[in-house]
Formats: structure tokens, C-alpha cells, sequence
């Protein structure tokens, strides 16, 4: 496994290396990381000892959010890059060609199952082929029933299991699973893969990763892990000013989600959903996730969903 940083001073990687693997100079050579090359302030390091790793802690212990970014001896430290270990598991329902459209049912609290029930009929009826809950809240067995109930088959509702039974969501009848990922632990995604349904990872979370000043990670790196561990869908940011992200580092994490779908999300609605694919440039295996802006059209959600679909035919 091999990870470029750009580090000031690039001296300091020798001690990253050491600090990241075998933690005193002496330490046996057999896994001691490796500084090996410097081009300026990019400081590319191997990990021998990660080479069969396929354990998401102990990637993010060792090279993402290790005792590195505890230090106080360097200016700033960004991990751009990793070349990855083979046997990560990736995605168990790579994404379909073209592109689609999904939606959130709103408001994120306060609905009651039956409730929210009939606000996913609406989505679907939209044209919306998947239908999530808000990061904010938890799903329950009931609200997946109701909510299957509401929407045809061949529409995919996934459930929040964030912070609860998982096994019970999944007994009640559950098709697709969402997890905070980043905040649950990155672990979380390959433990649910174990129920054999598409899993969305809601990146809420991982801005503190990439938006962490003189210490951070890049966007590339944190959608591929993501996408490595098992996701389906690796939500990516958009072409909105509501998302924090450069129009390059969206289109970096859509390269990056492949082959599982990238999910454009962050104020996309019908008025810029032409605009959202023409920016990322790319169509196949991307998806538009519609939130507050399908529920503001004058006509209501099911017409705010429709629009957006008929805008990107």
C-alpha cells in the first residue's frame, strides 16, 4: 500500500513513516514504512505492513486519521492519494448505465411511518427510483413497512440504520440500507454488506475529514474508501453552492465512486438538474438525489420530482 501527502516541511514524512508504522527508528524493517520519493512538498510512503490489510480501522488508524494528525511538529499534512490493498470487497450492485434519480422523504423529523409513507408515494410517483430517509433520522421496522407499502417494487427505499437494530430494519422487510458512515465508523459499511442489500453511504461527517485546515484528506481518497468497503452508493456532493465542494472535487468523486453509482446530492432540484450533469460531465452510473428543492415546487413534490426527471431525459 503506497500514500502520497503534501507535507510542510516534506522532511517530516520520515517521521510520519515512522510514526505510522513501527513508532521507534529501530523497529524491525520488515514493516517499517518508507518515504519513497519527494517532489516538493508530495511525500509518496509505503506501508508493507498494510499490503494485505483489508480491515477499514486499522486502514484509517494507519494511514487517514492516525496519531499523524495528532502532531504538533509539522505545519500541515494532507493525505492526497493511496494505492489501495487488493481483497477490499467494492460495491455488491454496481451502478446501472445512465442516469437516474432519487429523493429524500422531508421533512427529515417529525413524520410519523404512515406519514412518511405518503410523502415516498409521492417521490415514486415523481419518478424517483430510490427513496431515502434524511441522515437525521432514524429508520424503524414500522416506517419500513410503511413505506414499502407506499412505493412499487422495483423502487428501492433505504433505510437509516444508523445507530440502531439493523437486524430488525432488515427482518421488517428492508431492500437498500443507509449508514452514516463516517460517523458510525467506515467499519459499519462492510458489516452491513453482510445482509446482502445496496447500501447508500451518506458522507455527513466526513467534511470535518477533508475541511480539517492545515491537517485534511482529499475527497479522491475518502469516495474511494468508501466505495472499497462496499457502498453502492457513494453520495459525492454537487455543482451547488450549498455544498463546500469545487466543481473538480466533485467530478474527482464521481471518477472515484465507479463502479458503484455517485450520488449528486446538496440543493439539486428540477431548476439545475440539466446543470448538476453538465458540470459533472458525465452521465452513466450517476445519480441525482433531489431534497428540499422538490418539496419548494409550486405544484409539490410528486410534480418537483417529475420535473427533475423530464429535465435530464
Amino acid at each position: 500500500m503506497r500514500a502520497v501527502y503534501e507535507i510542510r516541511p516534506p522532511a517530516w514524512g520520515e517521521t510520519l513513516a515512522i510514526l505510522q508504522s513501527v513508532s521507534l527508528p529501530e523497529g524491525p524493517e520488515v514493516v517499517r514504512a518508507r518515504v519513497v520519493e519527494v517532489d516538493g512538498e508530495r511525500v509518496t510512503i509505503d506501508f508493507p505492513a498494510l499490503d494485505d490489510e483489508t480491515s477499514a480501522e486499522q486502514l484509517l488508524a494507519a494511514c487517514i486519521a492516525g496519531e499523524w494528525a495528532d502532531r504538533g511538529d509539522f505545519e500541515s499534512c494532507r493525505l492526497m492519494e493511496v494505492e489501495w490493498p487488493e481483497g477490499l470487497p467494492g460495491p455488491a450492485f454496481p451502478a446501472q448505465p445512465g442516469v437516474s434519480v432519487g429523493a429524500i422523504v422531508k421533512p427529515a423529523l417529525g413524520l410519523s411511518p404512515a406519514e412518511a409513507g405518503a410523502v415516498a408515494t409521492q417521490l415514486a410517483a415523481g419518478g424517483a427510483v430510490l427513496v431515502k430517509d434524511d441522515e437525521l433520522q432514524r429508520s424503524s421496522p414500522d416506517r419500513v413497512r410503511a413505506i414499502h407499502a407506499s412505493i412499487p417494487e422495483h423502487a428501492l427505499y433505504a433505510a437509516n440504520v444508523t445507530g440502531t437494530d439493523a437486524e430488525a430494519i432488515v427482518e421488517a422487510g428492508a431492500r437498500a440500507l443507509m449508514v452514516n458512515a463516517f460517523l458510525a465508523g467506515l467499519g459499519s459499511i462492510t458489516r452491513l454488506r453482510e445482509y446482502g442489500l445496496p447500501i447508500f453511504v451518506h458522507r455527513v461527517g466526513s467534511a470535518f475529514l477533508r475541511r480539517g485546515g492545515p491537517v485534511s484528506v482529499s475527497a479522491r481518497v475518502l469516495a474511494e474508501l468508501t466505495r472499497l468497503l462496499g457502498a453502492d452508493y457513494v453520495q459525492v456532493g454537487s455543482f451547488s453552492p450549498r455544498t463546500f465542494d469545487s466543481d473538480d472535487e466533485v467530478r474527482e468523486q464521481i471518477a472515484a465512486a465507479r463502479p458503484a453509482t455517485a450520488v449528486i446530492g446538496g440543493g439539486v432540484g428540477s431548476e439545475n438538474a440539466r446543470e448538476q450533469l453538465e458540470r459533472a460531465g458525465a452521465r452513466d452510473g450517476v445519480m441525482l438525489l433531489l431534497g428540499s428543492a422538490a418539496y419548494a415546487h409550486p405544484s409539490g413534490v410528486r410534480a418537483g420530482v417529475a420535473a427533475a426527471v423530464e429535465a435530464i431525459d
